[in-house]
């Protein structure tokens, strides 16, 4: 298995405090489309992260050796309304504890 650490950028510094009502409906399908994730083993955890800076989301995800997470990102609800949302994707060097 490989981890991966992805944040989720908005489309501007003030997101989400001025969040439109067309961005609020994409927000839900890109949660419920990473609850989908979640479900399947792909998404360990993912949410917002409220930072004073500008906020951003979190994801991390937990794929099979042979497979890519671009696919995973390009499918997010977010990515295919081109929006201006934007997706760093680092790979994790370890995930601690390691189970056994």
């Amino acid at each position: 298995m490989r981890h991966f650490f992805c944040k989720l950028h908005g489309p501007r510094a003030t997101f989400p405090a001025d969040i439109t009502p067309e961005e609020r409906a994409l927000m839900k399908d890109h949660a419920d489309y990473w609850r989908e994730q979640m479900g399947r083993g792909y998404a360990v955890v993912f949410g917002p992260v409220m930072d004073p800076a500008a906020a951003y989301g979190i994801l991390v995800m937990q794929l099979p050796d042979d497979m890519a997470p671009e696919p995973l990102i390009h499918g997010d609800p977010v990515m295919k309304a081109e929006r201006g949302f934007r997706f760093e994707i680092h790979p994790m060097h370890a995930v601690l504890p390691q189970q056994q």
